[in-house]
């Protein structure tokens, strides 16, 4: 069973940042595909950012370009968000999923995290 296991929100003010980690349970996990998801409350689960099994073709929300970075360690079972520059609009529980298809459709992701609450201030 892969579990996905983030970390790192937290409440800060606009303009700051914060790393979300997700810390996956087996070697095996990383042949998946890696996607960051958020949901703000009322709203909908929205695509973030996703990487390839390889670390290659990072891809983002319009929203977040130029100030989000995806990365990941297949050697520390971990993929990251670097969150520079927050705004209040980013708040939200962000979540981890990998999956072997690639995509901005939560559907494709077969495994999740619990979710890291981000709250930023104006």
């Amino acid at each position: 069973q892969v579990q996905l296991v983030e970390s790192g929100g937290g409440s800060v003010q606009a303009g700051g940042s914060l790393r979300l980690s997700c810390a996956a349970s087996r070697r095996t996990f990383m042949s998946n595909n890696m996607g960051w998801f958020r949901q703000a409350p009322g709203k909908e689960r929205e695509f973030v950012a996703g990487i390839s099994w390889s670390g290659g073709s990072p891809n983002y929300v319009d929203a977040v370009k130029g100030r989000f970075t995806i990365s990941r360690d297949n050697a520390k079972n971990t993929v990251y968000l670097q969150m520079n520059n927050l705004k209040p609009e980013d708040t939200a529980v962000y979540y981890c999923a990998a999956g072997l298809v690639p995509g901005v459709v939560p559907g494709l992701y077969n495994y999740w995290g619990q979710g890291t609450q981000v709250t930023v201030s104006s």
